[in-house]
Order: C-alpha cells, then structure tokens, then sequence
C-alpha cells in the first residue's frame, strides 16, 4: 500500500507545482477544464487519479507545463493509474493474538486423524449418562444416612480397552487390485517422464512452460478499460435497449462502466480499449505484436435499441501508441496511426515493438469500430523477455469485448443548453453518423 501512496503522491505533487504557476484558483481551472473544482482538489492532493490523461494535459497547458513537463507529467499518470488498479494484498487469515501480546505456547490438535469409533464423547452422551454435577440431586436418602465429607464416594473412570482392529480381507484386495492397476504407469515413468497435468493460465499470467508441473506466471501485468471517453475525449456512443425518458443522465467518466452495466448498454460503432501494459520487475518485458481475435460475428438486428451518444465537447488529441481496427473485415488488424501531442504538434506512428518494465509501463490505445455487425472480440498481445515468449488475452474480466454498429438507429444526444437541468433530444442522421467517426 505504501508503494501505491507513493506513486500517486509524486503525480499529485506535479499537478500542485503547475497549479501554483498561475494565480487561478481551482473553480477557476475547472471551468476552463469543464470538471468540477473538488474534483481537480482530489487530484491535486492525491486523493484520486483521473481515469484520463486528456483532461490532466488540458491542464498542464492552462499551467504553461513545457513539452518535458507534459511528457514527465504522463509517466506519472501512467504509474500512478497502473498502482490504482494494482490488486491490494489480502491479509493473512492467521488466528487473532490478544492485546497483551504471546500467551504461551499453542497446542494445535491434529484434525486429519480421525478420533477412534469406540472412545466415548461427552458431549454425545445423553444428559441421563452425564449427571450435572453442579447441581444437587434430589434423593430420598435421610441425612443420617449420607456420607460424611471425608467419606464420600469417589467416581473413578477406567479407560476402556482399545483392541485392535482388524484388517479386512475387502480391504487387502482393494490395495493390491490398485497396485496392479498403478504398474504399466509405473513403467512408463520409468522410461521416461511421467504425464504432466495441464495448466490453465489466469488473464494476464502468460502460458505455462513445457515440462512444469505449474503455471508460471507471464513478466507482465495488464489492466484494460473499454468504458472510456473515446481517443478525444468526445465521449462514445452505447446502444440501450430503453426510451429516452428511461435513460438517465450521462454520467462523469469515472461512472460510465457503471452506468453502461446498469443500462445494459452496448458499444455503437466505435469502440476504444484503454490498455495499461506493465512487467512485474526490472527486467525490460517487449511486447512484439497486438492480433485481433472475433470469437462471434452476427448480423445487428434490427430491433437491438437506440443510440445514446455521451459525447460533451472534445478537448484533447490523439496520443501515440494508438492502434485502429476494422471489425468489418474478414481477419481485422490493429494498426498502428498517427497523431497528436495535445498542443497540435503531428506525432508519427509508433508501431511495435514495445519495451515495458516495472517503473517503465505503456499505455495503449485500441479504437475498434464496426458498421455491419455485432462482433464479439478480444486481443492476444504476444511478449518475450528473457528467453521466454508468450501470449496474454486482453479482454472485458473473462468475456470479449461486445460491438455493434449504430448504422439505421435513432440517436439522442444529453442538451443541458436548450433545457434545464437537461433531457436526450434527437440527433440527426447525419450527426449521429459523425459522432461516431
């Protein structure tokens, strides 16, 4: 966790230098960069991290922030983001030590031996076997008649004799039949090495290596977004099977996956896929090349919904390591394109391959976009590091990523102008057609 603390902090001290460059305050700033002024506060003071770079560049250019400011402030945002979405370490289930510290020695019992059948438990005794002892028994005995004190009976308890058990013609015939059966395996692992079992490697592990008995983890570490405010910052288009009055409101970007979950939404023609690519140690990890898998592929259907698009204004360009795919064609590629630092200066493609490490991760832009079908799909990035190669599935927690084309449907876009606090009005064909380009 201190890791984590440190990571933000460092991101969230640069955003304070730049702020104290100017004399704005941050409702100042906010409305420049259409956020709110608590918001831009939590990222500042290291209590969030933007789930995008666009706005964090919008403000570094307020702030003045040189090209090498710019370039240092988005290290930071990567690793700082990349240590959000780091899983926290689970705490141990040990057994609870008292505020006064070690009590002694702990007898621990040992439970994978099975108490013998015939030694009595008193807590399966019958109440009437287990006199209450604590309790005086009513008896028709006159006092005269009892034992003094110094005289009274003492119970004594002989341990019952324990024979020994027998063993079972069944049984001995049993083990010598799985004898038989375990000699040809025997044999055969004699001669040379024995079956191994198959391993399954977890999202993000790598595949298993030859001749283990174990998964063994691939030197790298993925996180994927596909609820994000598109390669511009935009906003994307989801198809809702709802009328517009059942729709609520766009949400802040950090809500859309909880807002598009809650809807059941769909992605509508274009589809982008944030990925963060990090190596679990200091080695260098290259990552060699990015292939598109559809795993379905179906024609839309006519009656899937209405397109609501969440786009609120752009304010950003496109940043390298931005990847297009063309779900439409038979076997889609990504493709490295070209873009923009923010400020407006071309930036060329950057195609694979790519160097990540621990204090050195990548951030990879995916827009996916379909005019025909409904495609379900996913991406295997293929890596090497140290003379080990494999391949890692990127895709929504375990399921593909889900697209469908928003060609022949009505679409809304939010108005919070013309109507107050705001309602879905009716985009044009044309215009729906341009959002989603």
């Amino acid at each position: 966790m201190a890791a984590v603390h440190d990571d933000v902090a460092e991101f969230a001290l640069l955003l304070r230098r730049l702020k104290e460059r100017t004399d704005r305050s941050y409702a100042a700033l906010a409305r420049r960069l259409d956020m709110h002024a608590s918001t831009l506060h939590r990222y500042c003071a290291g209590e969030a991290v933007p789930q995008e770079f666009a706005g964090v560049e919008r403000f570094a250019v307020l702030c003045g922030a040189s090209v090498e400011e710019r370039t240092e402030l988005h290290r930071r945002w990567v690793v700082a983001d990349a240590a959000r979405r780091r899983p926290r370490p689970q705490e141990g289930r040990g057994a609870a030590v008292p505020p006064g510290g070690d009590t002694g020695p702990v007898v621990v019992a040992d439970l994978t031996r099975p108490a013998p059948a015939d030694v009595a438990d008193p807590a399966r005794l019958a109440p009437a076997a287990l006199p209450d002892l604590a309790r005086p028994v009513p008896s028709a005995v006159p006092d005269s008649a009892r034992p003094t004190p110094d005289r009274r009976p003492r119970v004594r308890f002989r341990p019952r004799h324990r024979p020994r058990p027998r063993r079972s013609p069944v049984r001995s015939v049993a083990l010598a039949l799985s004898l038989v059966a375990a000699l040809p395996w025997l044999t055969a692992s004699t001669a040379g090495h024995p079956p191994e079992p198959t391993a399954h490697p977890a999202p993000g592990a790598g595949p298993a290596p030859q001749g283990a008995g174990a998964a063994t983890p691939a030197p790298l570490t993925w996180t994927a977004d596909d609820h994000t405010l598109g390669l511009t910052s935009c906003g994307e288009d989801y198809v809702v099977a709802q009328p517009p009055q059942n729709v609520p409101p766009p949400p802040h970007p950090e809500d859309i996956a909880a807002w598009a979950t809650s809807q059941r939404a769909v992605h509508a023609g274009t589809t982008g896929v944030r990925i963060t690519v990090q190596g679990r140690g200091s080695a260098a990890v290259v990552l060699q090349a990015l292939h598109v898998r559809v795993a379905h592929r179906t024609t839309p259907d006519p009656d899937r919904g209405t397109v609501y698009s969440l786009s609120d204004g752009c304010g950003a360009g496109i940043t390298p390591r931005f990847f297009s795919v063309d779900l439409d064609t038979y076997q889609p590629v990504a493709r490295s394109m070209p873009g923009d630092d923010g400020a407006g200066t071309p930036v060329p493609a950057i195609g694979f391959p790519y160097r990540v490490s621990l204090q050195d991760p990548e951030v990879l832009m995916v827009s996916a976009r379909t005019e025909s079908c409904t495609c379900d799909w996913y991406l295997d990035l293929t890596w090497s590091s140290q003379g080990r190669t494999g391949t890692v599935r990127i895709d929504d927690h375990g399921r593909p990523f889900h697209s469908t084309s928003s060609t022949g449907l009505p679409g809304y876009r939010y108005d919070r102008v013309s109507h107050r606090p705001g309602r879905w009005v009716p985009i044009p064909a044309a215009n729906l057609d341009a959002t989603a380009d």
